[in-house]
């Protein structure tokens, strides 16, 4: 990560703290919020794009504090995160579109909108995407917010993919740099 961070988007920190509250209680998100130094986002959650190392420091509050569910916790905040942009980011028109295009050609133009708004959930992270012998292959070198097995990106390319390209959408995490490699490779594959 470079000395300047990066910014990602409110939701890598709005949706996992609406899922520990959801799931765990009010009194755990705001414990969760303070214990990652963001007790500011405790009356009002950010409304802009935040700095990386926030929704970072969240993820790994949220890590320590539920060992046990952390990864669904995540990945429930991923599903979330998909489906905020679904409502609000994606139009209506073009996931019509995406939904009747063969999967191919829907998985094509999906990632081109993903490459465009990349920085959203990669922050400073340097990130590539190709469609190669019908899978979509996603790097994100110095994944700024990468947790072991990386459950909220997972969570957000397998809701967006399901409901835009196949609803038998497999994302597979081959290499995490949480756990020490260069870049995050997610492969997602459909039938």
């Amino acid at each position: 990560m470079s000395v300047l961070a990066g910014k990602v988007g409110p939701n890598a920190i709005i949706q996992l703290a609406d899922v520990l509250a959801d799931r765990l209680g009010l009194e755990e998100r705001a414990a969760a919020l303070r214990a990652a130094g963001l007790a500011h986002y405790l009356a009002r959650d950010p409304e802009r794009m935040t700095d990386e190392r926030e929704a970072a420091a969240l993820h790994l509050v949220v890590q320590a504090r539920q060992p046990r569910d952390w990864d669904e916790l995540s990945w429930e905040a991923g599903e979330r995160t998909a489906e905020y942009l679904l409502a609000h980011r994606i139009p209506k028109g073009a996931q019509w579109l995406l939904r009747r295009l063969p999967a191919a050609w829907s998985a094509l133009l999906l990632l081109r909108s993903i490459k465009a708004h990349a920085w959203t959930f990669a922050g400073s992270g340097d990130f590539s995407a190709r469609l190669e012998r019908g899978v979509v292959v996603i790097s994100i070198a110095a994944n700024p917010i990468a947790m072991p097995g990386c459950p909220w990106h997972r969570g957000v390319f397998t809701r967006l993919f399901r409901e835009l390209v196949s609803p038998h959408v497999l994302v597979r995490h081959e290499h995490c740099c949480a756990q020490g490699a260069p870049a995050c490779k997610f492969v997602i594959g459909w039938i």
